[in-house]
């Protein structure tokens, strides 16, 4: 039985392309196709249907493959619970995030891994499409906000609150809000996904709901902030977004005492029986830094 052709298949269903496969195990084309033709040939029966735009198992493919995935999962098991055993992590983490997360508080936290483990590799990919963990083939995920049920596993971290930010330039000219309401009177930086363009904002006391005008707007947390360095305006932001800028003095707290909801961060990986000592490692790194945020 030739084990490398088996899980070349099931990493073709998986990734739902020859291409994709090919990009996702690092090798040819080519060599992914003669593999799967090669298991094929070896065990008699189509597996795949191939045509120039589709590609779908056949009821024998799809019965092979929901055993093989069976098989190979007992095996990186396996392979898992060996590593754990000898508690120190390398090869290579695949890591994903969204991009202003991955500009933000990546950089830090990827230094850190790497310093402290120094027989792994990281490869990064930033973007903010939600890839699929198991097809892409990404060992860790990390994501904002409330998560959707998708049974992945979940470690989820506090990372301060949403709160008000403006340039230093643009309360000189301005004066800052002593309530929230007066936000009204203020050219405001709005997320375009905030239901209808408002903020609410506590102080413990009271909790404020205000509808926000301004005359930009974005769907992206990093272009918002840029702005409000800018000078542009009043943006709501994530705290953790915003640490550098604030040493820096290029964006101070507006209304220091109101605060929006939470700001959560969470590492997402498969459900998988032996957790990978990488993956285990690299949560324990961000669990040291993150704990740190006090904004």
């Amino acid at each position: 039985m030739d084990l490398d052709s088996v899980a070349i298949f099931v990493k073709v269903i998986q990734a739902g392309s020859f291409s994709q496969a090919a990009k996702l195990l690092d090798m040819p084309n080519s060599t992914v196709s003669a593999k799967v033709s090669a298991l094929e040939k070896r065990l008699g029966v189509t597996l795949l249907q191939r045509t120039t735009r589709r590609l779908r198992p056949t009821q024998a493919g799809e019965a092979y493959f929901q055993r093989a995935v069976r098989a190979l999962d007992e095996l990186q098991t396996a392979e898992n619970e060996l590593e754990n055993s000898r508690g120190q992590p390398n090869g290579r983490l695949r890591l994903t995030a969204p991009v202003e997360v991955g500009h933000a508080i990546v950089p830090a936290l990827v230094h850190s891994y790497l310093e402290l483990h120094p027989r792994m590799e990281v490869e990064l990919i930033v973007t903010n499409r939600v890839l699929d963990l198991v097809r892409d083939g990404i060992d860790l995920a990390i994501r904002a906000g409330e998560l959707k049920d998708s049974g992945l596993i979940a470690r989820r971290f506090e990372l301060g609150q949403f709160c008000l930010w403006a340039s230093p330039e643009y309360l000189s000219t301005h004066a800052a809000p002593r309530h929230p309401k007066e936000l009204t009177q203020h050219r405001c930086l709005r997320f375009s996904q905030f239901k209808n363009n408002g903020i609410r904002v506590s102080d413990g006391r009271e909790t404020v709901s205000v509808p926000v005008e301004g005359r930009l707007m974005a769907d992206d947390f990093e272009t918002l902030r840029a702005l409000a360095i800018l000078g542009e305006g009043i943006a709501f932001l994530p705290s953790f977004l915003c640490a550098e800028e604030i040493k820096q003095r290029k964006l101070v707290r507006v209304l220091p005492q109101w605060r929006g909801d939470k700001a959560f961060l969470s590492l997402v990986y498969p459900a998988q029986r032996f957790v990978p000592v990488k993956i285990r490692a690299f949560i324990a790194v961000a669990e040291q830094l993150w704990k740190k945020q006090t904004l």
